[in-house]
């Protein structure tokens, strides 16, 4: 398949509300006539890319195995400023130095997903670097004299903001000429002839190819839809926010989880949008049962977002975690490094080793140490009861005194009261 056909039977390529797909006119000609360069604009606004901004970093990736040339701009500058698109009032604007560490962090998640290296290796620019040394004059006389206020005005997110009780400030009624002069930028210096995002962002992509325009030049700019949920919602978010690719924000088990525990409903659309594998044999994974399927879809997508340790580690986490009867061999035999692990995704809480030196009553050790043992009758009733294991042995003795023998690498105890309430004493 050329890059439009394969886009197409993914369901990336967005359709307008009569229907008509969302790309220039010309592009499929355009894509025909040779290797092309094309890009998308991203804001380090956060430390962190999400899987909402993977579903267009899915279209590089398409368009780089394509055979075509990605190109990742960085938005060091639009950054400073903020996309109206999408907002019902002004952002928070970030400090300068914040933005750089952001870049940085962006630039490592990029150069695990798309390859850097080869014929039609990626690149990835900072639209920074071609205002930094631009004075306003220059910008106002160069720049904002290709736009007029009228076209500006006749642009939704610029209505939808005029129309709200917030208005919108001049630097973000701005930021669509920058954003803009960054294609004309690329046209001319890296023949880049394609913008790409997501569908909200058409305004600022036409915008774009106007400049290219006014300059003699011929561009085209291609929208992907945003990515929803079957019930009309964002996907990406959960209770606790984002789901980020960096495995500081969302954890690998965590990452992985969100894939095995997403609505069935959704699974075609994921299959298209985020996985790497053909038509065929999507088609076929999507014959089997949908636990399958999902299980399928978080080993490839958190071993190529994270690494395949990183997969093994969630997966096991996994078996762990949802494993009502766990042996002690399987937690004897965690080493130092996942019981560390698992002390950040299941309850933990923290014990001083001082109390174990001299040996402690297992009623009076455990006591609050977990929302089902809040006092000495709770523990005393999970004991008789047959409920309380330690490092995947039932204790069955109130009377039991712990001591630092007890502790796996010398630093946890694996706790579990009952079948699902697991949780990690961390001494420390």
């Amino acid at each position: 398949m050329n890059f439009i056909e394969e886009l197409r039977w993914r369901g990336m390529v967005n359709t307008s509300s009569n229907g008509e797909e969302q790309f220039s006119a010309g592009l499929e000609d355009h894509l025909k006539e040779g290797k092309i360069a094309a890009y998308i604009g991203y804001d380090p606004t956060a430390p962190s890319l999400t899987i909402g901004n993977l579903v267009t970093v899915m279209l590089l990736k398409h368009l780089q195995l394509a055979g075509h040339k990605p190109i990742v701009l960085l938005g060091g500058a639009t950054g400073k400023i903020g996309d109206p698109s999408g907002k019902d009032a002004e952002r928070s604007l970030l400090s300068y130095a914040k933005l750089g560490e952001n870049k940085d962090k962006m630039r490592k998640q990029f150069s695990k997903i798309l390859d850097f290296e080869g014929e039609n290796a990626a690149v990835i620019l900072d639209n920074d670097d071609f205002y930094s040394s631009m004075d306003v004059f220059t910008f106002l006389r160069d720049i904002g004299k290709n736009i007029t206020v009228n076209y500006m005005m006749s642009k939704d997110s610029v209505k939808t903001r005029l129309q709200s009780e917030t208005g919108i400030s001049f630097t973000e009624f701005s930021y669509q000429i920058i954003q803009g002069y960054d294609f004309q930028f690329l046209y001319e210096n890296h023949a880049c002839t394609l913008q790409m995002g997501g569908s909200d962002q058409w305004g600022n992509i036409t915008t774009g190819t106007h400049f290219v325009r006014k300059q003699g030049g011929k561009a085209y700019g291609l929208t992907c839809p945003l990515l929803m949920k079957k019930d009309g919602t964002k996907f990406g978010k959960s209770t606790e926010g984002n789901i980020w690719l960096d495995p500081e924000m969302t954890s690998p088990y965590k990452f992985y989880q969100f894939w095995i525990n997403v609505d069935d409903a959704d699974l075609p659309k994921l299959w298209r949008t985020f996985s790497l594998k053909s038509q065929e044999e999507i088609e076929a994974i999507e014959k089997e049962n949908p636990q399958d399927q999902k299980r399928a879809l978080a080993k490839e997508l958190t071993t190529r977002i994270h690494s395949e340790e990183d997969y093994e580690n969630a997966l096991k986490a996994t078996q762990i975690v949802f494993n009502p009867k766990l042996k002690a061999a399987m937690i004897e035999g965690l080493s130092s490094d996942e019981l560390s692990m698992l002390s950040t995704e299941i309850p933990s809480h923290v014990v001083t080793k001082e109390s174990l030196e001299e040996g402690a009553n297992v009623l009076d050790f455990l006591t609050g140490t977990h929302n089902t043992l809040n006092s000495k009758s709770d523990v005393r009733r999970a004991i008789k009861g047959s409920a309380l294991a330690m490092n995947g042995t039932k204790i069955t003795n109130d009377k039991l005194v712990l001591n630092t023998e007890n502790l796996l690498h010398d630093r946890y105890l694996f706790m579990q009261n009952g079948r699902k309430n697991k949780f990690i004493l961390v001494v420390k």
